[in-house]
């Protein structure tokens, strides 16, 4: 889904040839193998008790319950107005305060604070503060807020990888994703999936396991270079949090689901792509314009279930051909499963970083304007933004840093995993041949989607 193309419009005009570009990255992905195997012989990030405590003043006031209920009332405020203007707001989208901040500011702006600064998200979750407040208000007459199943939970992260795909088959799929209506029934839809859920199987379970935000964003807070452990909030080194192996069901798919959704967004600007959707739109068209609609929805999701189902398989072969290489008793799928988000953000950068740079600047005027009805609250209304902020060449450049950077880290951090797993260096460098293949598959595959759109 664009508001404003988010691609770079091709890569025609750049001083040298893409190839240049595809051929550099996979040497770079080599060269970085080279090193990984000749200069880390042992295990550098499952350190689990490194990093060092800030202050404990600053962890005492940052974590302090008058911070988190000052945020989660801010964020509840927020969830009301989306709702809001949405539903009741201008049905003109780019005048709409909700689709950019939902589809910019949050799904863009989340991550990227993720990766800086940790699990914000547990502080910043609206579903869970209302939870939380619920809970409170419950406690304080006297009962046990207990949730209505007291069972252990058996699903993984199963439910939370749907309900991202749900999302993002709305923003891919749909043929009006930023139409504020259809939104707003979304967020509506998604909050009672957040709420309903943590009523039934506990604030945490759900959290860990069904709500699709809180888990996806998780992940992506275990590269930051915080965590909080034991009550502080401690500075670890960047990607250390997604050391070792992460055994919980359902974490490959919800992490396919991150990477697969941005590949099929790229590939969905192709010209082949766009052929497709024509050959079906001109097949139905003596059909009314709702069956056409359903129509090209439906082909645009099996096609982004493709690009997911492609994800975990490409991962899924690598692993085994590890295992096989190292003649490993068991399955290697939960050891370098996690090595897999640092790609997903790479890929989140990639696509979206022109997208979040230049409609991102919108939200200031929307902010003054939020139903579209010519108020100017804060007085910004009329503020210009500046659409050519960065250069085509410029994006290219943050794309293909973003993509090769972020492979090189999940090198590191499967690297990492196999010295741990294997006494023996050769069988620990053996395992990594199809991870190395997996990850330039990736990074070319990922630069030519970016160079089509």
């Amino acid at each position: 889904m664009t508001l404003i193309a988010h691609g770079i419009g091709g890569v025609r005009d750049l001083p040298v040839p893409e190839s240049f570009f595809f051929t550099t990255a996979a040497i770079v992905l080599v060269v970085s193998f080279v090193l990984l195997g000749a200069l880390w012989r042992r295990p550098l990030l499952e350190r689990p008790e490194d990093g060092r405590a800030l202050p404990q003043v600053l962890s005492t006031v940052l974590l302090s319950r008058v911070v988190r209920v000052l945020l989660g009332a801010a964020s509840v405020a927020l969830l009301v107005l989306l709702l809001a203007t949405s539903l009741l707001g201008t049905t003109l989208e780019l005048l709409n305060f909700a689709p950019t901040f939902v589809y910019v500011i949050f799904w863009l702006g989340l991550p990227l604070l993720s990766v800086l600064f940790g699990d914000v998200w547990r502080v910043l979750s609206p579903w869970l503060a209302i939870a939380d407040a619920t809970v409170w208000a419950i406690e304080r007459t006297g009962r046990v807020a207990a949730p209505v199943l007291d069972s252990r939970w058996r699903y993984g992260r199963y439910p939370a990888a749907a309900a991202l795909f749900a999302f993002v088959a709305l923003e891919l799929a749909h043929p009006r994703p930023a139409y504020p209506r259809t939104l707003g029934v979304a967020i509506a839809l998604y909050s009672y999936w957040a709420l309903a859920g943590m009523a039934v199987f506990g604030r945490g379970t759900w959290t860990r396991g069904g709500e699709g935000f809180a888990v996806a964003f998780h992940l992506l807070a275990r590269i930051a270079p915080f965590a909080v452990r034991d009550g502080s909030i401690v500075v670890r080194w960047p990607f250390a949090g997604l050391a070792g192996a992460d055994r919980v069901s359902g974490t490959l798919v919800l992490v396919a689901v991150l990477l697969g959704s941005t590949s099929f967004d790229g590939f969905s600007r192709t010209s082949f792509w766009q052929n497709q959707l024509a050959d079906v739109r001109a097949s139905l068209a003596d059909q009314p314009q709702w069956l056409l609609d359903l129509a090209t929805t439906f082909v645009s999701i099996a096609g982004l279930a493709a690009f997911v189902v492609a994800v975990v398989v490409t991962y899924l072969t690598a692993v085994e051909g590890a295992r096989r290489l190292v003649r490993a008793p068991r399955s290697l799928v939960p050891d370098f499963v996690l090595s897999l988000v640092p790609i997903a953000f790479a890929y989140l950068v990639a696509h979206y970083f022109s997208l979040f740079v230049i409609q991102g600047q919108f939200i200031y005027s929307l902010a003054s304007d939020p139903f579209g009805r010519g108020w100017d609250l804060f007085g910004t209304v009329d503020f210009a933004p500046n659409l050519a902020i960065v250069s085509p060449e410029t994006v290219w450049y943050v794309q293909v840093a973003a993509l090769v950077v972020g492979h090189v880290a999940g090198l590191a951090i499967a690297h990492d995993r196999a010295v741990t797993l294997f006494e023996d260096r050769r069988d620990a460098l053996r395992s990594q041949y199809p991870m190395l293949g997996l990850m330039i598959l990736y990074t070319v595959g990922g630069l030519w989607l970016l160079s089509q759109g």
